[in-house]
């Protein structure tokens, strides 16, 4: 888990990864675990030299920041919160403080808002500054493109500061260019091989190539630096978990827990562990742990949907759908608009796994309304529309509606191509291959999905079925092997075809 956001808050970032028109998938941006901004002016913190300097008119505000993006970077997120709070209560004008609060937000209301101070206030802070923050906000809108041209812009400009560095890998990563992430997270590690968050990444970057033993290095390394911190354990703990190692995994997560009892991401990698063991009494035991030890509501949204994803990979729809509304009216009565839409969002897709795609197209049509009437900004309303054509065409597929589920789908690659986002275009050659699949045209649909996120065991579960239709058993089964082996950190999307994929092998 400790590549990225904290649990809770890749759920708001997969949300974005919604209205941006694409799939829901985990993103985010690793900070660095020690101090390397460099010194300070006497009159304010900022420095134009090797690293990115840090812009505030604030002493106390200073000391604060540094303390929040320290425990932000052991992934503390709700402890960073405190710090990095008094930070910009002592300096409201500090938009980096804006920046790490985003990063560190225990809900997508509280991202959104964040993220929009940061923006705004990003013209008065240095240029290092103002390249991370646009970085973060095209990632948020969906342009990848973007996004990596800010933060190759990042590092044109400090070369030498290992932070920068390993936000460019982190994009490249993002844009699932590994071999590049990896070159560039080594980049980081040279400049300074103390500096724990490349190793981390690093590992991250090496687990999708299935290079597992580079990965275990680069983690153990991680550990050594920073033994004292529960992210190193967790992130080790989640590539155990990826190759079945479940038992020294759940072991792994423990250590973390050993370090800090309040560590929410190794209950939930605890739970997944149970989960793919086949003990889901028992995850959706270690997830209700989490939420009664919760110490804020962003613990509690992620235990909640600890236990929707158990429950979905069991079947059981009653029981996701009513956790989800749960988590629906608690957003509704904080006024989460944000949270709202992708409670309904994820309704949707629960219900269009159980077939039932009149329901599920009613909670998509719901997930959208509330955007549109939302305060997000326009760029975030259009691409909400696009991720609309993929929602709707899925549920035409479900209906048997061949000329609707073209007709959307068509709109969707339409749209997609024309962002110019890999994203989004992996996501279109999904669509067009879930079109074909249906219209048993299984060389079309196979080579569409080839073309899709071959890190999704969804994807990969329809390839397997594309061959199966085929008549090639051997590839039918490796993909569904793959599929169900990934073991990643649970979604919805992966229960829903976990256990299909076994019975596929």
């Amino acid at each position: 888990m400790g590549r990225s956001f904290p649990f809770h808050l890749s759920v708001a970032c997969a949300l974005i990864a919604t209205l941006a028109g694409c799939r829901p998938k985990d993103v985010g941006i690793d900070t660095a675990s020690r101090d390397t901004l460099g010194a300070t002016t006497a009159d304010s913190f900022t420095r134009e030299g090797d690293q990115v300097p840090v812009t505030t008119s604030s002493d106390e505000a200073r000391t604060h920041y540094e303390r929040g993006r320290v425990l932000a970077d052991q992934l503390r997120a709700h402890d960073a919160r405190q710090e990095l709070e008094q930070a910009v209560a002592k300096d409201p004008g500090f938009a980096l403080a804006h920046y790490d609060l985003a990063l560190n937000a225990g809900s997508p209301k509280e991202f959104v808002a964040q993220l929009g101070q940061a923006v705004t206030l990003s013209s008065k802070a240095s240029e290092g500054e103002r390249l991370m923050i646009l970085t973060l906000q095209a990632g948020t809108n969906g342009d990848s493109k973007k996004s990596l041209e800010y933060s190759q812009q990042l590092v044109d400009k400090y070369p030498r500061d290992p932070r920068a560095q390993t936000l460019l890998g982190l994009a490249y990563s993002g844009r699932q260019e590994f071999g590049k992430a990896v070159s560039q997270l080594a980049k980081a590690t040279a400049l300074d091989s103390t500096y724990a968050p490349a190793w981390n990444l690093l590992g991250y970057a090496y687990m999708p190539q299935g290079k597992y033993t580079d990965a275990e290095a680069a983690f153990k390394k991680y550990i050594a630096l920073v033994p004292n911190d529960p992210n190193p354990y967790d992130s080790y703990a989640e590539m155990l978990m990826r190759t079945g190692r479940f038992d020294e995994s759940i072991a792994q997560y423990r250590k973390a827990l050993s370090v800090d009892p309040h560590f929410s991401n190794s209950y939930i990698g605890i739970a997944s562990n149970l989960m793919f063991q086949g003990k889901p009494d028992a995850a959706a035991a270690q997830a209700q742990k989490l939420y009664d030890a919760a110490r804020d509501d962003a613990d509690r949204r992620a235990a909640t949907l600890s236990r929707v994803v158990t429950y979905v990979d069991q079947g059981n729809t009653a029981q996701a759908i009513a956790a989800l509304e749960k988590l629906y009216a608690f957003d509704a009565g904080i006024g989460d608009t944000t949270a709202m839409s992708f409670d309904a969002d994820q309704m949707g897709t629960v219900l269009l796994g159980a077939m039932r795609p009149d329901e599920a197209g009613k909670r998509y049509r719901q997930s959208l309304a509330l955007i549109e009437g939302s305060g997000l900004s326009a760029e975030l309303k259009q691409n909400a529309r696009l991720a609309d054509h993929y929602n709707l065409a899925r549920v035409a597929i479900a209906k048997g509606d061949t000329a609707t589920a073209n007709a959307e789908a068509r709109q969707y690659v339409t749209g997609a191509e024309a962002t110019h986002d890999v994203g989004r275009i992996r996501t279109g050659h999904e669509l067009t291959g879930l079109v074909a699949l249906h219209a048993k045209q299984f060389d079309k649909a196979a080579d569409e999905l080839g073309q899709a996120d071959q890190q999704d065991p969804y994807v990969l579960y329809t390839i397997a079925t594309a061959y199966q239709g085929k008549g090639d058993a051997a590839k039918a089964s490796e993909f569904a092997k793959q599929a169900a082996d990934m073991n990643t950190l649970p979604t919805i999307r992966y229960a829903l075809v976990r256990t299909k994929a076994t019975k596929l092998e």
